[in-house]
């Protein structure tokens, strides 16, 4: 992860940071927040002390306007932390803001954008429903206009942040005749009537991230929450993903990487016949060809970085990034679980948090056949 000419000297004190940030606030309490099954709201608030929200967020919003990378060094940093896989940050900085910021009114920026800021509020975007998951265009809930008002009806599935948000960023549809050209963004506050979130789900991994299923029965809002033109969600969801999955991709192989270095401590230490695991000619070989892949993997996903830092990051390279970062990441965590032997299937042993955590990276942000599919249209 070091020596990346991409980042510079700035960009590795905000890292240092982070990671300080991390392994005292969140590594030390990550086993009590995995039974409470969520992050506590005081954890999002000290995070946004220290400036970890929403780093792209313009001064005139109360963020520091910082570039691109300082969200993926933080991307970066919440995956190497031992349980940052549960840590929504990334919902509210690296998706949901910019969404704000592209395509947001002046009032809803002045509204939500510092509060996001500080960690005061939580956002959550809501698009997998119980009966679709990556066909976005197939969404069910439906926002009616009535008068000044929309009136939604629907429910979603495997939302990040879904107990503590304090707005969701909803994709409906206005015209369910209209298929693609139908979709919508409408920007929904949790204390409206008629709102009501599901239960916490409970899941493989990322225990103490709350992932929710949330209703919606006969919900109104103003039409001014309607977040750019009626119809045109789907293209601004299309404009944005490659950023959600380039953010995805730096996660992935960050625990990649954390596994790899936990391994490499742990190979040299213990004992097998006779000598450490680390002097038998299949660790060396396994761990080589880990650290060959992990330099391929970064290579890779800063040639992307600085592509999204010049606006020209192409839908198919984002695909690729993801979908070679989270299959070949989750196959290097799983050689590297190999050598702990029954400890690694042991829960305080950080490498299983590692592998339970990480697997769903080939599933959310659109799943690895979906990435596939992305690509091969461009064949």
């Amino acid at each position: 992860m070091h020596d990346r000419a991409i980042f510079n000297s700035d960009h590795e004190l905000f890292r240092s940071n982070a990671r300080r940030f991390f392994r005292e606030e969140l590594e030390p309490n990550i086993a009590q927040w995995e039974k409470d099954g969520m992050l506590p709201r005081e954890f999002w608030l000290k995070a946004g002390e220290m400036g970890f929200h929403c780093c792209g967020v313009p001064e005139i919003y109360g963020g520091p306007g910082a570039d691109f990378l300082y969200n993926m060094v933080l991307s970066e940093e919440v995956g190497y932390a031992i349980g940052g896989a549960s840590v929504g940050f990334s919902v509210s900085s690296d998706i949901v803001s910019y969404y704000l910021l592209h395509s947001g009114t002046e009032e809803q920026k002045q509204r939500w954008l510092p509060a996001m800021v500080s960690g005061e509020a939580i956002a959550a975007i809501g698009m997998s429903e119980p009966g679709c998951g990556s066909d976005l265009k197939a969404v069910k809930t439906t926002a009616a206009r009535d008068g000044d008002e929309y009136v939604i009806n629907g429910q979603k599935t495997f939302i990040t942040n879904g107990q503590n948000c304090d707005f969701v960023l909803l994709v409906c549809s206005t015209d369910p005749e209209a298929g693609a050209k139908g979709i919508s963004l409408i920007i929904v506050e949790t204390d409206r009537v008629g709102f009501a979130r599901g239960r916490n789900l409970d899941k493989i991994g990322q225990k103490a991230a709350d992932t929710s299923e949330l209703f919606f029965t006969d919900v109104r809002v103003p039409v001014t929450n309607l977040l750019g033109q009626e119809g045109a969600g789907f293209s601004v969801l299309m404009n944005e993903l490659p950023r959600e999955r380039i953010t995805i991709a730096c996660r992935a192989f960050a625990e990649a990487q954390r596994a790899y270095e936990l391994t490499v401590d742990y190979v040299k230490e213990r004992k097998a016949f006779g000598q450490s695991i680390f002097d038998f000619q299949n660790t060396q070989f396994k761990l080589a060809e880990a650290k060959t892949n992990l330099a391929v993997g970064w290579a890779y996903l800063d040639q992307c970085l600085a592509k999204i830092n010049e606006g020209k990051l192409t839908p198919e390279e984002g695909a690729m990034a993801k979908l070679w970062t989270t299959e070949t990441g989750n196959q290097i965590i799983d050689d590297c679980l190999q050598f702990f032997g029954g400890y690694g299937y042991m829960s305080e042993y950080p490498i299983s948090r590692l592998y339970a955590d990480s697997r769903v990276r080939r599933i959310y942000g659109g799943s690895s056949e979906i990435m596939k599919l992305v690509i091969s249209r461009t064949v």
